[in-house]
Protein backbone atom coordinates (compact mmCIF):
# COMPACT_ATOMS: atom_id res chain seq x y z
CA UNK A 1 0.00 0.00 0.00
CA UNK A 2 3.12 2.28 1.13
CA UNK A 3 4.45 1.34 -2.36
CA UNK A 4 1.78 2.51 -4.35
CA UNK A 5 1.33 5.79 -2.54
CA UNK A 6 4.99 6.52 -3.42
CA UNK A 7 4.19 5.71 -7.22
CA UNK A 8 0.93 8.13 -7.17
CA UNK A 9 3.15 11.11 -5.71
CA UNK A 10 5.70 10.52 -8.57
CA UNK A 11 3.49 10.01 -11.37
CA UNK A 12 1.71 13.39 -9.88
CA UNK A 13 5.08 14.94 -9.54
CA UNK A 14 5.91 14.04 -13.03
CA UNK A 15 3.23 15.25 -14.68
CA UNK A 16 3.66 18.76 -13.17
CA UNK A 17 7.24 18.52 -15.39
CA UNK A 18 5.74 17.72 -18.23
CA UNK A 19 5.65 20.42 -21.31
CA UNK A 20 2.25 22.17 -21.19
CA UNK A 21 -0.23 21.07 -23.49
CA UNK A 22 -0.57 24.78 -24.91
CA UNK A 23 3.41 24.79 -25.79
CA UNK A 24 2.52 21.54 -28.04
CA UNK A 25 0.58 23.70 -30.00
CA UNK A 26 2.56 27.10 -30.11
CA UNK A 27 4.07 25.97 -33.68
CA UNK A 28 0.71 25.06 -35.64
CA UNK A 29 1.66 25.30 -38.55
CA UNK A 30 5.17 23.06 -38.63
CA UNK A 31 5.24 20.83 -41.27
CA UNK A 32 2.98 23.44 -43.87
CA UNK A 33 4.14 25.12 -46.59
CA UNK A 34 3.16 28.24 -47.84
CA UNK A 35 3.17 29.97 -50.72
CA UNK A 36 2.28 34.15 -50.52
CA UNK A 37 1.51 36.34 -53.37
CA UNK A 38 2.20 40.51 -52.78
CA UNK A 39 0.98 42.98 -55.07
CA UNK A 40 3.29 44.93 -57.39
CA UNK A 41 2.94 48.19 -55.70
CA UNK A 42 4.87 48.67 -52.77
CA UNK A 43 3.34 50.48 -50.47
CA UNK A 44 1.31 47.32 -49.84
CA UNK A 45 4.44 45.55 -48.96
CA UNK A 46 4.51 46.28 -45.27
CA UNK A 47 1.90 44.44 -44.46
CA UNK A 48 2.53 41.35 -46.34
CA UNK A 49 5.58 40.88 -43.94
CA UNK A 50 3.76 41.17 -41.06
CA UNK A 51 1.44 38.54 -41.87
CA UNK A 52 4.49 36.47 -43.16
CA UNK A 53 6.50 36.88 -40.06
CA UNK A 54 3.24 35.84 -37.85
CA UNK A 55 2.56 32.65 -39.72
CA UNK A 56 6.36 32.29 -39.49
CA UNK A 57 6.46 32.59 -35.98
CA UNK A 58 3.50 29.99 -35.64
CA UNK A 59 5.87 27.34 -37.64
CA UNK A 60 4.44 27.77 -41.11
CA UNK A 61 7.59 27.16 -43.85
CA UNK A 62 6.50 30.63 -45.40
CA UNK A 63 8.06 30.91 -49.03
CA UNK A 64 9.57 34.63 -50.60
CA UNK A 65 5.73 36.44 -52.13
CA UNK A 66 5.21 36.50 -55.79
CA UNK A 67 4.70 39.82 -57.04
CA UNK A 68 1.27 39.37 -59.05
CA UNK A 69 -0.69 41.53 -60.68
CA UNK A 70 -4.07 41.90 -59.80
CA UNK A 71 -5.96 39.76 -62.07
CA UNK A 72 -3.35 37.54 -62.40
CA UNK A 73 -3.16 36.99 -58.51
CA UNK A 74 -7.02 36.39 -58.13
CA UNK A 75 -7.04 33.61 -60.67
CA UNK A 76 -4.08 31.90 -59.07
CA UNK A 77 -5.45 32.00 -55.98
CA UNK A 78 -8.42 30.68 -57.21
CA UNK A 79 -6.39 27.80 -58.74
CA UNK A 80 -4.29 26.88 -55.34
CA UNK A 81 -0.81 28.16 -57.25
CA UNK A 82 -0.62 30.95 -54.32
CA UNK A 83 -2.22 30.68 -51.13
CA UNK A 84 -3.11 34.47 -49.74
CA UNK A 85 -1.92 37.83 -50.20
CA UNK A 86 -2.95 41.23 -48.10
CA UNK A 87 -3.45 43.42 -50.87
CA UNK A 88 -6.99 42.96 -51.81
CA UNK A 89 -8.82 46.35 -51.81
CA UNK A 90 -12.81 45.68 -51.91
CA UNK A 91 -15.04 46.64 -53.63
CA UNK A 92 -12.36 48.16 -56.10
CA UNK A 93 -11.21 45.04 -57.01
CA UNK A 94 -14.46 43.21 -57.75
CA UNK A 95 -14.17 43.48 -61.27
CA UNK A 96 -10.76 41.58 -61.18
CA UNK A 97 -12.37 38.37 -59.77
CA UNK A 98 -12.85 35.63 -62.07
CA UNK A 99 -15.55 33.88 -62.56
CA UNK A 100 -16.49 31.58 -59.75
CA UNK A 101 -14.08 32.82 -57.55
CA UNK A 102 -16.21 32.68 -53.95
CA UNK A 103 -16.27 28.62 -54.85
CA UNK A 104 -12.15 28.22 -54.11
CA UNK A 105 -11.24 31.54 -52.69
CA UNK A 106 -12.43 34.15 -49.97
CA UNK A 107 -11.61 37.17 -48.41
CA UNK A 108 -10.86 37.91 -44.65
CA UNK A 109 -10.47 40.13 -42.01
CA UNK A 110 -10.26 43.88 -42.32
CA UNK A 111 -6.61 44.98 -42.62
CA UNK A 112 -7.49 48.67 -42.56
CA UNK A 113 -11.07 49.03 -43.23
CA UNK A 114 -12.33 51.96 -45.47
CA UNK A 115 -8.41 52.76 -45.68
CA UNK A 116 -8.31 52.65 -49.58
CA UNK A 117 -8.92 56.31 -50.08
CA UNK A 118 -8.43 57.06 -54.15
CA UNK A 119 -8.94 59.99 -55.94
CA UNK A 120 -7.12 62.71 -58.49
CA UNK A 121 -4.67 65.75 -57.38
CA UNK A 122 -3.53 68.40 -58.70
CA UNK A 123 -0.31 71.01 -57.16
CA UNK A 124 -2.13 73.64 -54.90
CA UNK A 125 -0.64 76.59 -56.93
CA UNK A 126 -2.07 75.88 -59.85
CA UNK A 127 -5.36 74.81 -58.64
CA UNK A 128 -5.92 78.35 -57.34
CA UNK A 129 -4.00 79.92 -60.86
CA UNK A 130 -6.23 78.27 -62.95
CA UNK A 131 -9.73 77.91 -60.18
CA UNK A 132 -9.53 74.20 -61.03
CA UNK A 133 -12.33 72.41 -59.17
CA UNK A 134 -13.02 69.25 -61.08
CA UNK A 135 -11.59 66.92 -64.43
CA UNK A 136 -13.58 69.07 -66.46
CA UNK A 137 -11.22 71.90 -66.15
CA UNK A 138 -9.12 70.33 -68.41
CA UNK A 139 -11.16 70.68 -71.05
CA UNK A 140 -9.72 74.16 -71.12
CA UNK A 141 -6.43 74.84 -73.44
CA UNK A 142 -4.88 77.04 -70.90
CA UNK A 143 -4.90 74.35 -68.45
CA UNK A 144 -4.37 71.69 -71.06
CA UNK A 145 -1.28 73.86 -72.09
CA UNK A 146 -0.01 74.17 -68.76
CA UNK A 147 0.01 70.37 -67.84
CA UNK A 148 1.09 69.03 -70.77
CA UNK A 149 4.50 67.79 -70.46
CA UNK A 150 5.52 65.69 -73.69
CA UNK A 151 4.15 68.18 -76.01
CA UNK A 152 1.19 66.35 -77.26
CA UNK A 153 -1.20 68.85 -76.51
CA UNK A 154 -2.72 67.16 -73.33
CA UNK A 155 -2.74 67.13 -70.02
CA UNK A 156 -0.38 64.82 -68.78
CA UNK A 157 -1.97 62.71 -65.83
CA UNK A 158 0.43 60.15 -63.49
CA UNK A 159 -1.91 57.53 -63.54
CA UNK A 160 -1.98 53.78 -63.13
CA UNK A 161 0.02 50.92 -64.37
CA UNK A 162 -1.65 48.07 -66.53
CA UNK A 163 -3.16 45.35 -64.58
CA UNK A 164 -3.86 48.16 -61.66
CA UNK A 165 -7.52 48.07 -60.62
CA UNK A 166 -7.75 51.86 -61.03
CA UNK A 167 -6.49 51.71 -64.56
CA UNK A 168 -9.72 50.70 -65.48
CA UNK A 169 -11.58 52.88 -63.47
CA UNK A 170 -9.51 55.90 -64.82
CA UNK A 171 -10.24 54.74 -68.31
CA UNK A 172 -14.07 54.74 -67.92
CA UNK A 173 -13.12 58.39 -66.35
CA UNK A 174 -11.47 59.46 -69.70
CA UNK A 175 -14.71 57.76 -71.52
CA UNK A 176 -17.59 59.02 -69.74
CA UNK A 177 -16.40 62.73 -69.01
CA UNK A 178 -14.98 62.76 -72.99
CA UNK A 179 -11.60 63.84 -71.70
CA UNK A 180 -9.80 61.48 -74.26
CA UNK A 181 -8.88 64.55 -76.27
CA UNK A 182 -7.72 66.50 -73.47
CA UNK A 183 -5.79 64.13 -70.71
CA UNK A 184 -2.89 62.00 -71.63
CA UNK A 185 -2.95 58.95 -68.32
CA UNK A 186 0.80 57.95 -68.47
CA UNK A 187 0.79 54.75 -67.50
CA UNK A 188 4.80 53.65 -66.79
CA UNK A 189 5.78 52.76 -63.84
CA UNK A 190 4.14 54.27 -60.73
CA UNK A 191 7.17 54.82 -58.59
CA UNK A 192 9.00 56.25 -61.63
CA UNK A 193 6.03 58.42 -62.21
CA UNK A 194 5.68 60.09 -59.15
CA UNK A 195 9.22 60.56 -58.96
CA UNK A 196 8.92 62.52 -62.19
CA UNK A 197 6.09 64.34 -61.11
CA UNK A 198 7.82 64.92 -57.32
CA UNK A 199 10.83 66.65 -59.37
CA UNK A 200 8.38 68.90 -61.38
CA UNK A 201 6.85 70.08 -58.55
CA UNK A 202 9.87 71.06 -57.10
CA UNK A 203 11.44 72.64 -60.31
CA UNK A 204 8.29 74.83 -60.08
CA UNK A 205 5.64 73.12 -62.64
CA UNK A 206 2.53 71.69 -62.14
CA UNK A 207 1.39 68.46 -61.25
CA UNK A 208 -1.46 66.38 -61.98
CA UNK A 209 -1.38 62.74 -60.43
CA UNK A 210 -3.96 60.17 -59.28
CA UNK A 211 -2.92 58.42 -55.77
CA UNK A 212 -4.52 56.26 -52.97
CA UNK A 213 -3.73 55.74 -49.04
CA UNK A 214 -2.06 54.38 -47.60
CA UNK A 215 0.75 56.07 -49.94
CA UNK A 216 4.00 58.07 -49.10
CA UNK A 217 2.92 60.64 -51.55
CA UNK A 218 0.43 62.10 -49.71
CA UNK A 219 2.97 62.56 -47.13
CA UNK A 220 5.40 64.07 -49.39
CA UNK A 221 2.87 66.39 -51.14
CA UNK A 222 0.90 67.26 -48.37
CA UNK A 223 -2.97 67.95 -49.36
CA UNK A 224 -4.02 71.09 -48.65
CA UNK A 225 -0.13 72.57 -48.46
CA UNK A 226 1.31 70.76 -52.09
CA UNK A 227 -1.69 69.70 -53.22
CA UNK A 228 -5.37 69.57 -54.10
CA UNK A 229 -8.23 66.17 -54.33
CA UNK A 230 -10.04 67.79 -56.89
CA UNK A 231 -14.28 66.37 -58.12
CA UNK A 232 -15.05 63.68 -61.31
CA UNK A 233 -17.94 66.29 -62.85
CA UNK A 234 -20.40 63.80 -61.41
CA UNK A 235 -20.72 60.29 -60.52
CA UNK A 236 -21.20 57.88 -63.17
CA UNK A 237 -19.87 54.98 -61.47
CA UNK A 238 -19.29 51.78 -63.69
CA UNK A 239 -21.24 48.42 -63.37
CA UNK A 240 -19.01 47.14 -60.66
CA UNK A 241 -19.41 50.52 -58.48
CA UNK A 242 -22.72 50.63 -58.45
CA UNK A 243 -23.31 49.08 -55.20
CA UNK A 244 -21.01 50.97 -54.15
CA UNK A 245 -21.85 54.35 -55.56
CA UNK A 246 -22.80 55.99 -52.00
CA UNK A 247 -19.08 55.80 -51.48
CA UNK A 248 -17.41 57.53 -54.44
CA UNK A 249 -18.10 60.99 -52.69
CA UNK A 250 -16.59 61.46 -49.23
CA UNK A 251 -16.34 64.05 -46.99
CA UNK A 252 -13.97 66.09 -44.41
CA UNK A 253 -11.16 65.12 -46.44
CA UNK A 254 -8.17 67.21 -45.30
CA UNK A 255 -6.73 69.46 -48.70
CA UNK A 256 -10.10 68.98 -51.07
CA UNK A 257 -11.21 71.45 -53.18
CA UNK A 258 -14.67 71.01 -51.68
CA UNK A 259 -16.45 69.39 -48.71
CA UNK A 260 -17.62 67.00 -49.97
CA UNK A 261 -15.32 65.84 -52.88
CA UNK A 262 -16.84 63.68 -55.69
CA UNK A 263 -13.57 61.27 -55.70
CA UNK A 264 -14.68 58.94 -58.30
CA UNK A 265 -13.26 55.74 -57.14
CA UNK A 266 -15.13 53.74 -54.06
CA UNK A 267 -13.67 54.20 -50.94
CA UNK A 268 -12.05 50.68 -50.01
CA UNK A 269 -11.47 48.00 -47.61
CA UNK A 270 -8.25 46.05 -47.70
CA UNK A 271 -8.14 43.08 -46.86
CA UNK A 272 -6.91 39.49 -46.83
CA UNK A 273 -7.58 37.33 -50.12
CA UNK A 274 -6.77 33.72 -49.44
CA UNK A 275 -7.64 29.89 -50.85
CA UNK A 276 -10.28 28.28 -49.46
CA UNK A 277 -8.39 25.07 -49.04
CA UNK A 278 -5.51 26.49 -47.23
CA UNK A 279 -7.65 28.43 -44.56
CA UNK A 280 -10.06 25.21 -44.33
CA UNK A 281 -6.28 23.42 -43.35
CA UNK A 282 -4.79 25.67 -41.51
CA UNK A 283 -7.39 27.10 -38.53
CA UNK A 284 -4.86 28.93 -37.31
CA UNK A 285 -3.48 31.49 -40.26
CA UNK A 286 -7.49 31.80 -40.96
CA UNK A 287 -7.71 33.12 -37.64
CA UNK A 288 -5.14 35.13 -38.21
CA UNK A 289 -6.17 36.84 -40.94
CA UNK A 290 -9.31 37.15 -39.44
CA UNK A 291 -8.01 39.46 -36.42
CA UNK A 292 -4.83 41.30 -38.09
CA UNK A 293 -5.34 44.90 -38.40
CA UNK A 294 -3.45 48.17 -39.14
CA UNK A 295 -3.91 51.52 -38.08
CA UNK A 296 -3.54 53.52 -41.93
CA UNK A 297 -1.25 56.00 -40.10
CA UNK A 298 1.25 52.91 -39.27
CA UNK A 299 1.60 51.73 -42.84
CA UNK A 300 1.55 55.51 -44.39
CA UNK A 301 4.91 55.99 -41.99
CA UNK A 302 6.32 53.32 -43.35
CA UNK A 303 5.64 53.56 -46.63
CA UNK A 304 7.13 57.06 -46.04
CA UNK A 305 10.12 55.07 -44.50
CA UNK A 306 10.72 53.62 -47.84
CA UNK A 307 10.48 56.55 -50.08
CA UNK A 308 13.13 57.70 -48.07
CA UNK A 309 15.52 55.03 -49.36
CA UNK A 310 14.98 52.39 -46.53
CA UNK A 311 12.85 49.79 -49.39
CA UNK A 312 15.14 46.85 -49.65
CA UNK A 313 13.25 43.81 -48.09
CA UNK A 314 15.98 43.69 -45.23
CA UNK A 315 14.89 47.44 -44.32
CA UNK A 316 10.88 45.82 -44.73
CA UNK A 317 12.27 43.68 -42.31
CA UNK A 318 13.57 45.44 -39.49
CA UNK A 319 10.40 47.87 -40.25
CA UNK A 320 8.25 44.78 -38.92
CA UNK A 321 10.66 44.56 -36.16
CA UNK A 322 10.21 48.09 -35.06
CA UNK A 323 6.58 47.93 -35.34
CA UNK A 324 6.24 44.80 -33.53
CA UNK A 325 8.31 46.05 -30.50
CA UNK A 326 6.50 48.75 -30.54
CA UNK A 327 2.64 46.55 -30.07
CA UNK A 328 4.38 43.68 -28.13
CA UNK A 329 1.21 42.77 -26.65
CA UNK A 330 -1.34 43.22 -29.15
CA UNK A 331 0.90 41.49 -31.26
CA UNK A 332 1.01 38.50 -28.78
CA UNK A 333 -2.63 38.78 -28.43
CA UNK A 334 -3.35 38.22 -31.83
CA UNK A 335 -0.66 35.07 -31.99
CA UNK A 336 -2.22 33.41 -29.06
CA UNK A 337 -5.57 33.75 -30.57
CA UNK A 338 -4.40 32.29 -33.74
CA UNK A 339 -2.66 29.58 -32.00
CA UNK A 340 -5.70 28.64 -30.10
CA UNK A 341 -8.09 28.35 -33.30
CA UNK A 342 -5.59 25.55 -34.03
CA UNK A 343 -6.52 22.98 -30.77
Amino acid sequence: MRIAKILLFMLAAASLLAPLPAMANDKPGKGVTVKPARATWNTGFFQEALVRRALTEMGYDVKKPKDLANPIFYKSVALGDVDYWTNGWFPNHDSQLPRNFDKTAGIYGYVVRAGGLQGYLVSKRDVEKFNIKSLDDFKRPEVMKAFDANGDGKADLTACPPGWGCENVIAWHMKVYDLKKSINPVKASYEAGMASALGRYKSGKPIFFYTWAPNWTIFKLKPGKDVMWINVPKIIPKKSQESAKDRMTASGIKGAVSDPVKLGFVVSDIRVVANKKFVDANPAAKKFFEIFTLPLEDINEQNTKMNEGQKSQKDIERHVDEWIAKNQDKWNKWLAEARKAAK
